[in-house]
């Protein structure tokens, strides 16, 4: 297939995913501050927190005063990230994020037990309990998603057959409650996927459910995040998660190297020169991406914010 989207629905995780992993403290202002940039971008979602155990997850302490003091602007969704009931409460009660629901499960039972220490079997039967409150408070619940689809640093490659099954098992669940499932996000939260497996999975998922929307969330550790999204699209897939810069990635993923997401700014740079749309804004997003590696104080990889825009070339070059 080689049919690409015309529209692509970008997923900004930036101060979410990458203030997390920071060493050092990162002032709440400052998060702040580039969260009311990104705002500015055309960007339609900005996952902005997480709300898990500050002991564990210290650089998201300060979710709710984050979610309290940043501007939101119209026409742009603001989402937080939970992985238990009390990080729903704790999302639901700031009163100020647009609140959906998901089946979230994991390929690796390794990588679950490190990350959330809990089983298979227990993410699963928790995964029904978490419907129920969402239930309870007129959540809508139309999305599912799996982290280490691709491959684990504890468990290694993630064979296809595991991936269409843990589907399915999402797909029972919610018919269970009455529920429709329309998205898949398939996470490579330690970077093992390649074009290749990235086409390989997406077309196998395609093929046993072929109603279902596929997502991507890529990380760019090994230098493949830009390569995977474009053999994304070329099966066809419309949407992808990304942080501006290329900030980020998992604290218990033991990654060795840069562990960020797909990065934002590049991602879209690629899409624009395809002719694809984004809605979003390359020079202002390119002047955010600047923005995250001053608050961060440190190199990040992305790369056309230091090369620049063509578009902004070729104008220069037409005068």
């Amino acid at each position: 297939m080689s049919d690409f989207p015309k529209f692509v629905q970008l997923n900004e995780e930036g101060p979410r995913e990458g203030f997390q992993i920071e060493k050092g403290p990162i002032s709440t202002e400052r998060k702040v501050e580039l969260i009311d940039m990104l705002s500015e971008t055309g960007l339609s979602q900005i996952q902005i927190v997480s709300f898990v155990n500050p002991k564990r997850v210290p650089g998201m302490a300060d979710a709710e005063e984050v979610v309290k003091r940043f501007t939101p602007k119209k026409g742009v969704r603001y989402t937080g990230l939970w992985l238990n009931d009390k990080g729903f409460e704790r999302a639901i009660g700031t009163g100020r994020l647009d609140i959906s629901g998901s089946i979230s499960l994991t390929a690796s039972e390794k990588f679950l037990q490190r990350n959330q220490q809990r089983s298979m079997a227990e993410n699963l039967a928790d995964q029904g309990k978490m419907i129920l409150l969402y239930k309870k408070h007129g959540v809508t619940v139309d999305r599912g998603s799996i982290m280490a689809a691709f491959g684990c640093n504890f468990e290694g490659d993630i064979p296809v057959p595991r991936i269409l099954d843990l589907i399915q098992n999402m797909l029972d669940l919610a018919e269970e409650h009455g529920l429709m499932l329309k998205t898949i996000s398939l996470a490579d939260t330690m970077a093992w996927a390649t074009p290749l497996s990235i086409k390989r999975m997406v077309a196998a998922v395609r093929e046993r459910f072929p109603n279902l929307r596929i997502s991507l969330h890529l990380h760019d550790t090994r230098g493949m995040g830009i390569a995977n999204a474009y053999a994304g699209l070329e099966m066809g897939v419309d949407s992808f998660d990304c942080t501006v810069a290329g900030l980020g990635g998992c604290p218990f993923a033991a990654h060795n190297g840069a562990a960020g997401n797909v990065c934002t700014e590049d991602l879209v740079f690629m899409l624009q020169e395809m002719g694809i749309e984004t809605g979003v804004n390359l020079e202002v997003l390119l002047e955010a991406a600047t923005l995250a590696e001053a608050i961060v104080g440190h190199p990040l990889p992305g790369s056309v914010k230091v090369g620049g825009s063509l578009n902004k070339l070729r104008a220069q070059l037409l005068h």
